[in-house]
């Protein structure tokens, strides 16, 4: 912007310059504002302070400067598969059913047993230790002489099964159907049979109840059908049982 002076020009003197206060005034604003424009950096001495300490990171910055929104969604797209197939993973180790984690829902089973219609099946002298029968119906189903150590039975219809001879020791029984169960000679020590589990009808003969922890009333009708000597153990049935 150019200033306007008044000029005057004598003939017997040097030419002398007069400015206005209007003049003087827009000069110093003009001037004041000029330093202000000054401190504030360009785009080009923003880039190249940036190359100056960085210079390695120069060319990625400045396609940043262009291109915020594509590199923030091309670094998040990147990040979230992995990000969640490592949680998937994390999950999976802690969180997974013990009994699922192995084929067949136990170390040595070799076909799915929970929550499966297994009437009349065939495990006698089978080891299942720890196998998952949660939930199945296993009506007949014959475990005689199997090994069942902390096998799950928890709410199974056991209704008329053989489990004669088998070991029985930490199995879960709770809220299971085990009435007319032949129960004969089996190691029962240890086992859970919380909940309205019933043994109406059932063959405890020479069975060991060990560690049982029985209600009141399924302990005073075991009591009343107890006898024998389990054949493993030694123990009597009754004594076992607590019996009076």
């Amino acid at each position: 912007m150019a200033l306007l002076h008044n000029i005057s020009l004598f003939s017997t003197s040097k030419p002398s310059l007069s400015i206005s206060p209007f003049h003087f005034h827009s000069s110093f604003f003009i001037t004041k504002n000029i330093k202000k424009l000054q401190k504030v950096p360009t785009r080009l001495q923003l880039e190249t302070q940036v190359h100056l300490d960085f210079p390695s990171q120069s060319l990625s910055l400045k396609q940043n400067l262009h291109q915020p929104s594509q590199k923030l969604t091309f670094s998040f797209t990147q990040s979230v598969p992995t990000t969640a197939l490592i949680a998937l993973l994390s999950a999976s180790l802690f969180f997974v059913d013990p009994a699922l984690a192995f084929k067949g829902g136990g170390p040595y089973g070799q076909e799915v047993t929970r929550g499966q219609d297994l009437t009349g099946k065939d495990f006698s002298g089978k080891t299942l230790i720890k196998q998952d029968f949660k939930t199945s119906i296993l009506r007949q189903a014959n475990f005689k002489g199997a090994k069942l150590l902390g096998a799950s039975f928890f709410d199974a219809d056991l209704t008329g099964a053989d489990l004669s001879d088998a070991d029985l020791r930490s199995a879960d029984f709770s809220l299971a159907n085990v009435t007319k169960v032949n129960l004969s000679n089996a190691n029962l020590e240890g086992a859970l049979v919380t909940g309205n589990t019933s043994f109406k009808g059932s063959n405890i003969t020479g069975a060991d109840f060990t560690d049982v922890p029985l209600r009141d009333d399924q302990r005073e009708y075991l009591c009343k059908v107890a006898d024998g000597v389990n054949s493993t153990t030694g123990n009597a049935t009754r004594d076992t049982l607590l019996c009076k």
